[in-house]
C-alpha cells in the first residue's frame, strides 16, 4: 500500500463543562456545531463535533465534556498530542489576538518553528490551541466570525515522543508521510502534498514526562483514509508490523480503527464517508441530539441525564 493517508480527519479531546465548551468553540472560535451526539462508550456524556459548514474531514475538532464524572485533570507529555493548531488567513492574527483578549483569554506568541506566524492560547479546560496564519483556500463557516478572518480548519497537531525514530519509521513507511522540515527537537511531517490539514509536528525529548489522559488533554488524533477497503488493508498491514489495532468500529459518520504508534500517541484512521448528513440535512446540522440505533431505545433516559445546554 502506498500513501493511504489523505490528511488529518479530526482531533478529539476531553474537556470539563459542556456549556463552556460550546461557548468557546461556537461563540469565540466561530466554528459550527455539526453534530451533537453521545460518547459511544458512555452514553451519559456528550460528543460534540465542530467544523466547517458540512463538517468536512480536516476541519473537525471534537470533544467529550466529562464534568461531574470524577475525571481528573490530565497531564500533558510524552505519548500525547499536546497542541491543536487551526489555520487562519494571512494577516488576521492581530484580529484574533484582540478577539481572544477581549474575552479574557491570555494569548502568547506560539513556540518558534519554521516560518509559521503563530499565536497560542488555552481554553477553560486547559487545552492548548494555536492559530497559524497562512494561505488556505478552504471555505470557512460563516458563523460568529466573518469569513474573511475565520478559521479554515485544522492546520496541524503537535505530538510529543521521547524517541522519534520508531515513530518516524512508521509514518514515513506505511502511513506515507514525508519529512517536510526539521529543526532542533521538532520534525514536521506532511502527507498528500503537505500544507494545512495534512501536517503533524513531532516534538521529541528523551526526558519528557509521560502523559496522563484526563480533563484538558487530547485523547487522540484521527487521520483520513479514502474508503473501507483501504482501511481494512491498512489494518492488516499494521497487524503485520506487530501493532495492536482495534476491529473496525462504526462511528455512524465514518468508520474507525485505533492503534498506538511506537511513541504512545493514540492514532485513529477514519473513513471519509458517509459524513454528517446521513441523519440531518446541511441546514440543520447540530440541532438535534443524534443517537446511534442501538441507543435509540434509551433516548428518554439519556436525555434526562445529559447536562442542560443552550446554543444557537
Amino acid at each position: 500500500m502506498s500513501h493511504p493517508i489523505l490528511g488529518l480527519h479530526h482531533v478529539t479531546a476531553t474537556v470539563a463543562d459542556a456549556q463552556e465548551d460550546l461557548d468557546f468553540c461556537l461563540d469565540l472560535l466561530g466554528l459550527r456545531l455539526v453534530k451533537k451526539t453521545v460518547n459511544f462508550d458512555n452514553h451519559n456524556v456528550y460528543h460534540f463535533y465542530y467544523g466547517d459548514e458540512r463538517g468536512a474531514p480536516g476541519t473537525l475538532w471534537t470533544t467529550f465534556p466529562y464534568k461531574g464524572w470524577g475525571v481528573a485533570v490530565g497531564d500533558k507529555g510524552a505519548g500525547q498530542v499536546v497542541t491543536t493548531s487551526f489555520s487562519v488567513p494571512t494577516g488576521t492574527l492581530a484580529f484574533w489576538r484582540s478577539r481572544l483578549t477581549a474575552q479574557g483569554v491570555q494569548v502568547a506568541e506560539g513556540r518558534a518553528r519554521f516560518h509559521d506566524e503563530v499565536i497560542a492560547f488555552r481554553d477553560r479546560s486547559g487545552l492548548v490551541f494555536e492559530l497559524v496564519a497562512g494561505d488556505d483556500n478552504r471555505e470557512a463557516w460563516n458563523g460568529t466570525v466573518d469569513r474573511a478572518s475565520a478559521i479554515r480548519g485544522l492546520h496541524s497537531v503537535t505530538m510529543v515522543v521521547r524517541d522519534p525514530k520508531p515513530t518516524l519509521s512508521l509514518m514515513t513507511g506505511l502511513l506515507g508521510y514525508e519529512i517536510v522540515d526539521d529543526m532542533d527537537g521538532r520534525v514536521r511531517m506532511g502527507v498528500n502534498g503537505g500544507g494545512s490539514g495534512r501536517l503533524i509536528d513531532i516534538l521529541y525529548d528523551p526526558d519528557a514526562t509521560p502523559a496522563r489522559n484526563g480533563l484538558g488533554t487530547v485523547h487522540h488524533v484521527a487521520m483520513a483514509i479514502a474508503d473501507d477497503d483501504q482501511q481494512l488493508e491498512l489494518r492488516e498491514a499494521l497487524l503485520v508490523l506487530g501493532l495492536k489495532v482495534t476491529e473496525v468500529r462504526d462511528r455512524q459518520y465514518f468508520k474507525s480503527i485505533y492503534f498506538r504508534e511506537p511513541g504512545g500517541v493514540l492514532f485513529e484512521v477514519a473513513t471519509m464517508k458517509p459524513g454528517f448528513t446521513v441523519d440531518e440535512d446541511v441546514r440543520n446540522l447540530g440541532l438535534g441530539l443524534k443517537l446511534p440505533p442501538w441507543e435509540e431505545p434509551h433516548r428518554a433516559e439519556i436525555e434526562t441525564k445529559l447536562p442542560a445546554i443552550t446554543y444557537g
